[in-house]
């Protein structure tokens, strides 16, 4: 087990690499773009997005490229799995292992994006996430917390004696993390017309984090303390 996690961590970490050397790759591209079509735009700042039809204008082939982000994403995520399913014997080591990789992932990703060019310039920074289904976005503060907390998570579920829960306690994980993507794809239609976001919706956030923790206590405290142990009879 601590070999397995040990490898989850190396791959995070150089994953978390890759994926900010792709990011400074595309700013190569799409900052001069930014810049003919938003001058007044700080060159740090990813906000206003370029809307789609600012996209298609710029050139015949950034659709095309922006397709093939939005793959590369999907690829990601496949591959985060793929190496959980690896080191995983079954299914609950599977997702604990996901967890884990997908949260060293994501802060490593973060920490050489800033050795690398220096961004973000604070947690407080705003950051374009995902695009699948639609563009998640929020200040770093926010995805950073998410992957802790899988890490910590993933760490204490990992162990195939460790916690299982039930179906109500997985079920209330999901829906914590159902109300955490609600929270950043919350503003999505006003920053995909290229329009400044508006504040985080941190309530709605915290209260997914809420909610997915205290199901996810609720599994771990259920294997301390089964309810199947009964008092001997008098």
């Amino acid at each position: 087990m601590r070999r397995a996690v040990a490898a989850l961590f190396l791959f995070g970490i150089s994953f978390g690499y890759l994926e900010a050397a792709v990011v400074v790759y595309l700013r190569v591209i799409y900052d001069p773009i930014r810049q003919r079509i938003l001058p007044e735009r700080h060159p740090n700042d990813l906000f206003p997005l370029i809307t789609p039809q600012q996209l298609a204008n710029a050139g015949a082939e950034n659709p095309r490229r922006l397709a093939i982000e939005v793959g590369r994403e999907a690829a990601t995520m496949l591959m985060l799995a793929a190496f959980a399913l690896a080191v995983a014997r079954n299914l609950h080591e599977w997702i604990a292992a996901f967890a884990i990789a997908f949260g060293v992932w994501d802060i490593s990703f973060y920490a050489f994006l800033k050795l690398l060019i220096h961004w973000p310039d604070s947690l407080s920074t705003w950051d374009i996430l995902f695009l699948i289904p639609l563009p998640w976005v929020g200040p770093v503060w926010a995805p950073v917390l998410v992957a802790l907390s899988m890490i910590v998570c993933g760490l204490i579920a990992l162990p195939s004696e460790g916690l299982r829960g039930t179906p109500l306690h997985w079920m209330g994980v999901l829906a914590g993390a159902a109300v955490i993507v609600l929270a950043f794809v919350w503003d999505f239609r006003n920053t995909t017309a290229g329009g400044w976001p508006n504040p985080f919706n941190w309530p709605l956030f915290l209260i997914g984090e809420a909610i997915g923790l205290s199901a996810f206590v609720a599994a771990a405290r259920s294997r301390v303390y089964p309810e199947s142990q009964k008092q001997p009879d008098s």
